[in-house]
């Protein structure tokens, strides 16, 4: 199975609404819709938590299982030294708390998106195959 350029859209974009869907700064996620019903949670509450959760267990265990610690440090890295260039040329303000928040899930999406193809790219590169499991005889 190869990795495509629409594959790996599609694992940005699913990434990127998992994550905006959990929080984002307009006021119309998970964490709002919770934090403005405090006193009383609904069905459709538990029922969302529970597929947000399904959703982070599974990009959260294939970019552990594909970076692993140091590749997700390293990563991490990278992207937070592309956020503090764009603040750097004056593209991004610290002031504007919005626009940091807004790119900061961004970037968090494409590291979700660096873990999900990550084995896809490697075995581009090199030609090694990533296994997780080895079966019994």
């Amino acid at each position: 199975m190869t990795l495509t350029a629409t594959g790996a859209g599609l694992r940005f974009l699913l990434a990127l609404l998992l994550v905006m869907l959990t929080y984002n700064p307009s006021g119309t996620s998970y964490v709002h819709w919770v934090y403005q019903s405090l006193d009383m949670s609904s069905p459709y509450q538990i029922l969302s938590v529970i597929a947000l959760l399904i959703g982070w267990g599974i990009y959260l265990k294939a970019t552990m299982n594909s970076l692993g610690f140091i590749g997700i440090v390293a990563s991490g890295a990278l992207l937070g030294c592309l956020l503090w260039l764009l603040i750097y040329w004056g593209w991004l303000s610290m002031d504007n708390a919005t626009a940091m928040t807004w790119m900061i899930e961004v970037l968090l999406a494409i590291l979700l998106t660096i873990g999900m193809c990550w084995s896809h790219i490697t075995r581009r590169l090199s030609g090694q195959l990533d296994v997780d499991e080895v079966p019994e005889d």
